[in-house]
């Protein structure tokens, strides 16, 4: 009998009208929800209106039965229009999940029978309204309102409890007892609470009734739980997975006992293995390699489970144990049974092989070539094959071992044929991509042998089309690559020209320019090089590299012609990836790397100086600091070629040199102070010398406009070596590094090259007097001057007198004289008066000796040099004799007292004085008879 059925006896008046007044609200509640449509949106007050009302009664408890009727049957009416609406909603939109507010209704008419508790009549009324609880909680699960699952299935739980289970006999009833236990449980695993979900399936096998569904059930659930388990990542939950699944066998194997069906036990049966490959896995997840063979052997004992993954458990199992042997039997099996899906031998072929490694190659290889003929193979099968052989990567003989066999394996026209077709072209690309990433790798090893042959092995698996012309000439340029790394140009050359007919391009281009530098044909190199501007893809970045190249090759000439031409992409103006000053001095460096290339370096410092004043300093060099250190680059390399190359005596290239270097020193940047006056000073100087270095060294006087061109030279080192001398514009260290060689060589130039200007020697004196009264001058400095203005064509004694007697006074006040020199200059004194004395300077000449002498008083016998002295006396001896010859007798008695009186400071002349004494003696007296001859011819007249 239906609960529609039962009569309601009527209520007797003493109710109070309140009770009927919320009767018929709650009614009228659920007359609205049985007219309710899904395709329509659901009031959201209706479910808190019929709870506000159900809070209502239950304030007015206890209830008469029929109340309690009348209150069953509205719940079922709510109950059965949320089953309407869930069933319209999951035909229509197939798959959605029923809304919250309807299971809020389902909660509601739940609630409503627990209110209203036993009715008379209503047959295991707990139960009915349990099953409520249990549907609804099973909702909530499912929309994984976890808390709210659980209180339904709590007051489900609740209602059942007061049973006595033992009392029960329909089958559906027993089920609900069962069915609530294990959604109670599966819902405390959910919000992980563990124990309280495995406390609940302990306590469900009390509810088992000895029917094999039931066991079939509980089972269910400890295996779902164990694979659960089994997925975490925490050490323990290995081991409870295990205990989990055990308890899953157990039930598997008590239901057998209980089953009376075939169909049963089959099922039992089938979930008894399914249960067994789990606790393999479990064991050797846990590396329990015994008991993952133990499981199998029972598993395939009698009839036998073929599952698939058997002979993959078995196999790893068997590598874990190091037992390759057995493992390989296993694999090999596996190939043998027609029934193990690809997808599973593919995986055993990669796990072996990852447990064997390079030993366990060969074996993938033949097994999987075994497969292609006993059934079809598909691509990605050779694919995932492949990768897995060839590794990530590695080096060593290993790796090189894993490449070889994937290259034999890929080259089977077996293997070859599964790509073909379009079907096939997702598969190819990646097979090639598998091949091109190991030859790669070998190629960043250095390993260029097993590079080209995985390179050639990927081009099988790029089809001969137009589409794929592109990739084929990227294939056929890296095999020349790998050619070039082996030094086989020829084959290389050919590789590249196969390229080149696919894709002619700058790359193509590159690599026959690399061929030819390796091949050490300059020639055919620099006419490549220049071939590449031509290309459609070239940029001149690719002369730049192609510098590089050659620099590698010691390939200077075509290192310099690849500069040299791209110098001239810079007067375009476009913008380039490489500063011209950077291209310069990498041309300039480059060509120091050898010598004889002194003129092309000057041509290119030449080019350099020239844009300088093109674009500007700032614009060349570049600002602020890189540009003061790329300009003092220029500066030294300059000063530094032409010191070289004045000691090598080049002066001709020397002079161009150090004129360059005074130009980059003299040049302003980002409007600093004049900080390199001092180099500007000595490379113009030396330059300057240089030039007459030249002259002497051809034999070739200067012309007019050289020798202006070299005075305005010396003109601007002048004004230099002016503020340094007055100290206006150098603090001390700087005026250190001014070296008085530099000041005279000034001085020493300009009275040269003054000399040839005939300007009556004014200026030449000028020089000198400026340089002998500056702080650089030192006597032998005066000494040079003075005895290069007293010879040669050119001479001037004025000159030559002022510097000798600066220089004397010097060499005579010094703490420790050089007599050597002192005797130098008197003697060129001496000479210099004698030519130039006229007939008034013979007393200058007399006072020359005399100085000597005195400078002889005092002197130790040899300190003043000997052959000096004698000259001295001798000279002045030799002076009497043109006035003895005149009848000059005070002339003649002046010099031959000098004479005696030099010789008597000399050493070794003894002799000569003895004689000069005696003549001495006999011209004093002849004179004096002539004397007293002429004194008695006056007294007589």
């Amino acid at each position: 009998m239906r609960i529609a059925e039962l009569t309601s006896p009527e209520i007797r008046p003493s109710h109070h009208d309140s009770l009927s007044q919320l009767l018929s609200q709650l009614e009228a509640s659920i007359n609205q929800c049985e007219l309710l449509s899904p395709e329509k949106p659901l009031p959201t007050n209706l479910s808190s209106d019929l709870r506000s009302t159900l809070s209502q009664l239950s304030s007015l408890v206890p209830f008469s039965n029929s109340i309690k009727l009348q209150i069953w049957k509205l719940s079922y009416r709510l109950w059965n229009a949320c089953v309407d609406l869930s069933n319209v909603a999951g035909v229509r939109s197939s798959g959605d999940k029923v809304g919250e507010e309807v299971v809020k209704l389902r909660q509601v008419s739940a609630d409503m029978l627990l209110l209203a508790g036993n009715v008379a009549g209503v047959p295991s009324p707990a139960l009915k309204s349990a099953s409520f609880y249990y549907k609804t909680g099973l909702i909530w699960h499912e929309l994984r309102r976890f808390d709210l699952a659980a209180s339904c299935f709590e007051k489900a739980t609740d209602l059942t409890s007061k049973l006595d289970a033992a009392t029960i006999s329909d089958a559906g009833e027993r089920k609900l007892l069962l069915d609530l236990n294990i959604a109670r449980s599966r819902t405390a695993w959910d919000v992980s609470d563990r124990n309280l979900a495995v406390t609940l399936l302990n306590r469900a096998k009390n509810l088992l009734f000895g029917s094999a569904e039931h066991y079939k059930a509980l089972a269910n659930q400890y295996l779902v739980f164990g694979k659960s388990a089994l997925s975490k990542i925490e050490g323990c939950g290995v081991k409870e997975a295990l205990k989990l699944m055990n308890e899953a066998l157990d039930l598997f194997e008590k239901g057998l006992s209980t089953a009376r069906t075939r169909n049963g036990t089959e099922d039992l049966k089938a979930l008894r293995s399914k249960c067994l490959r789990f606790i393999a896995a479990v064991h050797l997840q846990g590396e329990e390699f015994e008991s993952v063979l133990k499981c199998i052997r029972v598993l395939r004992e009698g009839d036998g489970d073929r599952h698939p993954c058997l002979p993959v458990l078995a196999m790893k199992a068997w590598l874990g144990l190091g037992r390759y042997g057995e493992a390989e039997k296993e694999l090999r099996g596996m190939v043998v049974n027609k029934g193990v899906p690809e997808g599973i031998w593919v995986s055993a072929i990669e796990a072996y092989f990852e447990a064997a490694g390079t030993a366990g190659a060969e074996t993938a290889k033949g097994l999987f070539l075994g497969l292609l003929g006993r059934c079809h193979v598909s691509a990605g099968a050779a694919v995932r094959i492949a990768h897995r052989v060839v590794g990530e990567g590695g080096s060593g003989e290993g790796a090189r071992a894993r490449a070889k066999v994937v290259a034999e394996l890929v080259s089977d026209e077996r293997v070859v044929a599964l790509f073909a077709g379009e079907a096939a072209a997702k598969d190819r690309t990646a097979m090639h991509a598998v091949l091109w990433n190991c030859a790669a790798d070998h190629f960043l090893l250095k390993d260029y042998v097993t590079s080209a042959e995985m390179f050639e092995k990927s081009m099988l698996y790029v089809p001969y089309n137009i589409e794929n012309r592109i990739l084929r000439a990227k294939g056929f340029r890296v095999l020349c690559l790998c050619h070039l790394g082996l030094s086989q140009l020829d084959q290389a050359q050919e590789y590249i020209n196969e390229a080149e007919k696919l894709e002619p391009n700058i790359a193509c281009a590159f690599l026959k320019f690399k061929i030819y530098l390796q091949k050490s044909d300059h020639n055919a190199a620099i006419s490549q090089m220049q071939g590449m501007t031509t290309c459609i893809d070239f940029t001149p970045d690719f002369l730049s590299l192609s510098a590089h190249e050659a620099i590698a090759c010691r390939a200077i000439p075509v290192a310099v012609a690849s500069l040299a031409n791209l110098l001239n992409f810079y007067s375009s103006g476009k913008p380039m990836p490489t500063t011209e000053v950077a291209v310069l001095r990498t041309l300039v460096t480059i060509l120091t790397q050898d010598s004889g290339y002194e003129q092309e370096i000057l041509k290119f410092m030449k080019r350099a100086h020239l844009r300088i004043s093109e674009l500007g300093p700032d614009c060349f060099f570049g600002k602020g600091e890189v540009g003061r250190r790329e300009r003092n680059w220029f500066a030294v390399n300059a000063w530094n070629f032409g010191t070289n190359t004045g000691k090598e005596k080049n002066y001709e290239v020397c002079a161009e040199f150090l004129r360059l270097a005074s130009e980059f020193y003299s040049v302003v940047l980002d409007g600093e102070m004049e900080e390199n006056n001092v180099m500007v000073c000595k490379s113009l100087t030396l330059t300057v010398s240089a030039m007459l270095a030249a002259e002497k060294q051809k034999q070739a006087r200067l012309l007019d406009t050289e020798v202006k061109q070299a005075i305005k030279l010396l003109e601007r080192a002048g004004k230099i070596l002016s503020s340094i001398s007055s100290g206006t514009q150098l603090d001390d260290e700087q005026v250190t590094i001014i070296k008085p060689n530099l000041f005279f060589i000034y001085t020493f130039n300009a009275y040269d090259l003054h000399g040839r200007l005939n300007d009556l020697g004014s200026q030449q004196l000028l020089l000198v007097k400026s340089f002998a009264s500056s702080k650089f001058c030192n006597p032998n400095h005066l000494l040079q001057i003075g005895l290069n203005a007293s010879e040669g064509p050119q001479s001037n004694h004025e000159v030559a007198t002022f510097a000798l007697t600066e220089c004397l006074s010097a060499f005579v006040s010094s703490p420790s004289p050089d007599y050597q020199n002192i005797a130098l200059v008197v003697r060129r004194l001496i000479s210099v008066a004698s030519i130039h004395r006229g007939d008034t300077d013979d007393d200058a000449v007399y006072a020359m000796y005399k100085q000597a002498y005195r400078i002889m008083v005092g002197l130790k016998d040899g300190e003043y040099p000997t052959d000096e002295g004698k000259w001295l006396a001798i000279t002045a001896w030799n002076r009497a004799a043109m006035p003895v010859c005149l009848g000059q007798a005070d002339a003649a008695k002046k010099w031959m007292n000098m004479g005696l009186e030099v010789a008597s400071k000399v050493a070794g002349m003894d002799t000569y004085r003895a004689c000069m004494e005696d003549f001495v003696a006999a011209f004093a007296k002849k004179y004096a008879q002539i004397d007293d001859g002429e004194s008695k011819s006056q007294q007589v007249v």
